[in-house]
């Protein structure tokens, strides 16, 4: 009878190496950003997991979120626990520049990535600056989870944080992407999303598919799906939860000015100025207000 094969491993010394690996995954020194889950515990790594408990600095946004986190995972956070958060992580980067020369530095975030719409920047910068290894334990991220769960054309796409606040900055944010052939994805609050959608099928054209993602990963996740003009009436009814709009982007080829003639008599139609409705539309598709204006003028005879 032959010998077993060398290359299957037992259950019990998978499981061995398997915690082997885990335990030599933490640097002696340096940062290590570690990505934290959504809303399912059980998202969370083994690699993470440790890295809770073998840090000798734990740098957290919320200090108590995380020490819940280390809870929830039956584990003891044996570092030093301090806050890294927005307005105090500049302040705080030459502390964390210092213990990473002698020790293991981790960065987590309340969820999600660090550094994506998250603290995180300035010790990742300062650590590369000054020659102090950083690596990432990879993890959940609202981003590709949103992007992957949107049913959209997604190959191609831009994340552009949490949208602008303000009205203005808002709509010239929205008009810098009226010609965007990528897929757009953004943060936005439950009080602000109905408002952002609205904007959003003005500036883009109501057409244009999207989906909100909200509570990704937690009990009450849904994604949303539809047009810009369908999803600002369904968000008029309120929408609760942390929330990740995808947008699709524009048409691939480029519409001549004759083929939208229509589309501006519709809004003339409807009681909207000639030069408004061309200047709508002319940005909705990306093409020049001039060139659609002639072409309007010439369909009416």
């Amino acid at each position: 009878m032959s010998a077993p094969h060398d290359s299957f491993a037992t259950e019990a010394d998978a499981a061995a190496g398997t915690e082997a690996d885990v335990a030599a995954s933490l640097p002696p020194t340096g940062i290590v950003l570690a990505a934290t889950p959504l809303g399912n515990i059980a998202d969370a790594s083994p690699r993470l997991a440790h890295a809770l408990g073998s840090a000798d600095v734990v740098a957290a946004e919320d200090t108590r979120r995380t020490r819940a986190l280390a809870a929830a995972l039956e584990v003891e956070i044996t570092g030093r626990v301090v806050s890294n958060f927005d307005h105090n992580e500049d302040a705080r980067a030459q502390d964390l520049l210092d213990a990473a020369r002698t020790g293991t530095v981790l960065v987590v975030t309340d969820a999600g990535m660090p550094l994506v719409s998250d603290p995180g920047h300035s010790i990742v910068a300062a650590a590369h600056d000054a020659g102090v290894p950083v690596t990432c334990i990879p993890g959940p991220s609202a981003v590709t989870t949103a992007l992957a769960l949107s049913g959209l054309n997604v190959g191609h796409f831009i994340f552009d944080g949490f949208a602008p606040r303000k009205p203005g900055a808002r709509r010239a944010w929205l008009e810098s992407l009226a010609g965007e052939r990528r897929a757009v994805c953004c943060f936005e609050s439950p009080h602000r999303i109905e408002q952002l959608l609205i904007d959003a099928a003005s500036v883009l054209g109501r057409d244009r598919r999207a989906a909100v993602c909200r509570e990704l990963t937690k009990t009450y996740e849904e994604v949303k799906r539809g047009t810009l003009g369908e999803l600002a009436e369904w968000a008029a009814g309120g929408v609760r939860g942390e929330i990740t709009l995808v947008i699709e982007g524009g048409e691939t080829e480029q519409r001549e000015p004759e083929d939208l003639v229509g589309q501006v008599a519709e809004l003339v139609d409807t009681g909207e100025r000639l030069k408004d409705a061309v200047k709508r539309v002319a940005k909705e598709h990306g093409v020049k207000v001039g060139d659609l204006y002639d072409a309007a003028l010439a369909a009416r005879g």
